[in-house]
């Protein structure tokens, strides 16, 4: 039978694939530290979705979850209900257990990238590319139109939603989207010596450039963005943002 004091050590954790460099374990470890909790916090590295069922049924105390790459999306059919901007944006990435064991996904990047891009945001700001198409990708987008920043994606494939190929990016294009965001992993370690395929030459002072990668901290993307002036910044505050914001969900009554 358990005692009080276990009743007291909940469980929370990253559910996604190859997480070993995560983020949200040392920012909670930290925090649950700080506040002298017995909470933990672990990484569940899955190579398939549907292995998460077992793990919640196995797992004793859960109480929240946080989604990435590459189940934001895969996610979905799994829970049991969505809270509303989640259902909008049509990506997951924080889980509360409510009562009864109910499964509820919500979004949280969003929130992240808003309040992150905000305090660099000028009247010239006006439109926005976004690299890639995943689940950030979704959440972004979801900020901008919050924003009323016009957003386009691009793509290495022909699909729906896809405004340009990365093939199809000239200097004009770029110069005419003041913010380009990185929603890829390509620049991620180990792989530093990657970067999206841009014309960068087209970068100028009147750039934002947002990389959601935060390791390293300053990406070759951001890199250059730099050396031509622009402002950059890393995928951080955001991660911080959206983790504040995940507690405050998993702690609703």
């Amino acid at each position: 039978m358990e005692n009080a004091q276990d009743k007291l050590k909940l469980k929370f954790g990253l559910v996604g694939k190859d997480i070993s460099y995560s983020f949200s374990r040392g920012y909670f470890k930290t925090k649950f530290e700080t506040e002298n909790s017995q909470n933990t916090y672990v990484n569940f590295d899955l190579q398939s979705i549907d292995e998460l069922l077992v793990i919640i049924k196995n797992t004793s105390n859960l109480k929240g979850l946080n989604v990435t790459i590459p189940y934001k999306e895969q996610v979905i059919p799994l829970l049991d209900k969505l809270d509303k901007k989640a259902e909008e944006i049509g990506a997951v990435n924080t889980i509360r257990f409510a009562k009864n064991n109910q499964l509820i996904g919500y979004n949280t990047d969003f929130y992240g990238f808003k309040n992150s891009i905000q305090p660099h945001l000028k009247s010239h700001h006006k439109k926005a590319l976004i690299l890639g198409t995943g689940g950030a990708s979704k959440a972004i987008a979801y900020a901008l139109k919050n924003l009323e920043i016009q957003y386009d994606f691009v793509s290495r494939s022909q699909k729906k939603n896809v405004t340009y190929l990365y093939s199809d990016l000239t200097n004009a294009i770029i110069s005419d989207y003041t913010i380009i965001i990185n929603c890829t992993p390509i620049g991620t370690y180990p792989n530093i010596d990657q970067c999206p395929d841009i014309p960068y030459d087209a970068i100028s002072e009147s750039h934002i450039l947002y990389d959601l990668i935060y390791n390293p901290d300053q990406t070759k993307f951001l890199k250059q963005g730099c050396q031509n002036g622009a402002t950059t910044i890393n995928g951080l505050e955001m991660l911080r943002l959206q983790a504040e914001k995940s507690w405050e969900i998993w702690n609703k009554s």
